[in-house]
Order: structure tokens, then sequence, then C-alpha cells
């Protein structure tokens, strides 16, 4: 991975964890999802039209195809982990194993499908991000001893759709040509379609109190988590998947590190163990 691309995916994981950061502080909610993803396409259509006209962007109906299959793959991520969430599952134990899973999957399917050849010591690297995502989220292992089965089936199966989502996206942006800017924004329109009609049968008015009650969370998310993907798509179109897919586990690092400091988590040691063993994985990947 070159150092472009490791910069790209690691500042990425900064963001993704500071706007996860917010919508947790927020209260989060499917109505203030909707808005943000509402507020986003707003905010950011100014720049997408900018930026088609200055790379000269030709529109193909392919094009569309790819933004609608995709729009609709993470809408259902999107609802696979609320109903992960909702099924009784701890965060401890949800967030690591879609976390994880999600790239180890992406480098199977990577080297079976997409015939990439990570190195050793890349594989190495990815595995160890993902060991050491787990440990910092705690022990998922022990579900057996809650009533949080269904919760965990919920999560390998997000597992399996942020797996999806990336391999599909990795194939519109590298081998389509779409500006990864022009793509998530088009992703996030098809988006809205489902999720804003989802926020307003389950909560009406909820979205307006959303905007009123916590407009800076809104904004946050808004700006933060298409940035953050738009990042990633951009180190995808140079670089492989199965290096990228694992590098932004490291997401998890800082969200700890924010928890850590910001909302007083304790457990230092583990968090340690686990910032060093990510520190490891991030490098194999560098290396490989």
């Amino acid at each position: 991975m070159t150092a472009v691309a490791l910069g790209l995916v690691l500042f990425s994981a900064f963001i993704h964890a500071s706007w996860n950061f917010v919508l947790k502080k927020s209260g989060g909610g499917t109505d203030l999802i909707a808005c943000a993803n509402l507020a986003s396409l707003l905010i950011y259509a100014p720049i997408v039209l900018g930026v088609a006209w200055y790379v000269g962007y030709r529109f193909q109906p392919m094009h569309l195809a790819l933004m609608f299959g995709s729009g609709m793959i993470h809408t259902f991520y999107f609802l696979l982990l609320d109903r992960a969430y909702r099924s009784g599952g701890d965060l401890s134990i949800v967030y690591p194993l879609a976390r994880s899973t999600g790239p180890l999957i992406t480098i199977v399917v990577a080297v079976l499908i997409l015939g990439e050849h990570p190195g050793p010591t890349a594989i190495v690297g990815a595995v160890l991000i993902g060991a050491s995502a787990l440990l910092l989220t705690g022990n998922p292992f022990t579900w057996h001893k809650s009533e949080a089965r269904h919760a965990v089936g919920f999560a390998l199966l997000t597992g399996c759709v942020i797996a999806g989502y990336t391999i599909f996206d990795k194939a519109s942006v590298a081998s389509w040509l779409i500006p990864p800017l022009l793509y998530d924004w088009g992703c996030n329109f098809f988006r809205v379609f489902v999720l804003v009609p989802l926020a307003r049968r389950r909560a009406p008015g909820g979205m307006a109190a959303a905007w009123r009650e916590r407009r800076g969370a809104v904004i946050a998310i808004a700006l933060g988590s298409p940035l953050s993907y738009i990042l990633v798509l951009t180190a995808m179109v140079f670089t492989p998947v199965s290096l990228v897919a694992p590098a932004r586990e490291v997401s998890i690092l800082f969200a700890a590190l924010m928890g850590a400091h910001f909302l007083r988590e304790g457990d230092l040691t583990r968090r340690a163990i686990a910032a060093v063993g990510m520190v490891l994985g991030v490098s194999g990947l560098a290396l490989g």
C-alpha cells in the first residue's frame, strides 16, 4: 500500500470514528440518520456539480445502475445493523463482529474473484487488525452466555453486507472510473428515497424534530459520513481492496480512544494491547 493510499484510509478512519462518536452522543435514531442523509445531498450538491464539470464527467446509464445498486446495499446495511442492536445486542458484541468480519470476507472474495494477491505480510497485518478490533471492543465470543444470539446473527450478516458493498464499490470506481465524490452522492441519493419514507412512517415529525433539536449533530454527520467513504473510494481506485478494507478498521481504535478520553471509559491495558496490534497490522499492510 502506498503512503498516499494509507494516508487517505487513516484520515478516513478518523473522520468515520468522529461522526460515529457524534451519532452515539446525540442519541441517534432513524429520524436523525435520514435527516443527515437528506442534508448531505443538499450540502454536497454544489461540490458534486463543480467536480463533474471540472473533470469533464460523462454520464453513462450503467453509472446510474451501479449507484442504485450500491445505495440499496448500503440501505440494507443500515437496516441490518439497526436490527442487530434492537435484537438485544450490546455495542461490544455487534460492532466488532460486524466491522471485523467484513474486511476478512472482503479479502477472501478479492483473492478468489478479483484475482488480487496480497503478500503474506499484508495478510498477517489484516488478521492482526481484525483480531485487535475484537480485543479492543471486548470479548464477543461470550455471546453464547447471553440472550443476544439473534443479534449476533444479524451482526454477522451485517459483516457480509459490508464485504458486499466494499467489493461492489471497488469495481464501480476502479473499473467504470466513476469519480468517487459523484458516485457516493449518487448512492446517497437513492438511499434517501428509502430512509426518509421509513423515518416518516416510524415517527411522523421526527425528522423535523431532529433538525430543530440536534442540528449540530445532523450537519456533522452529513459532512463526515460521505467524506469518510469518499476518501476510501479514492484509495480503492489505485489500491487493492484486500488492503484497503482491513486498514479501515483502525477507525475502531480512534473510536475507542475518543471513548476513553471523552466518555471516561476504562480498561486501558486492553486498549493499549489492541492499539499495538493495530499499529503492527497497519504496518504489515503498508509493507505488503
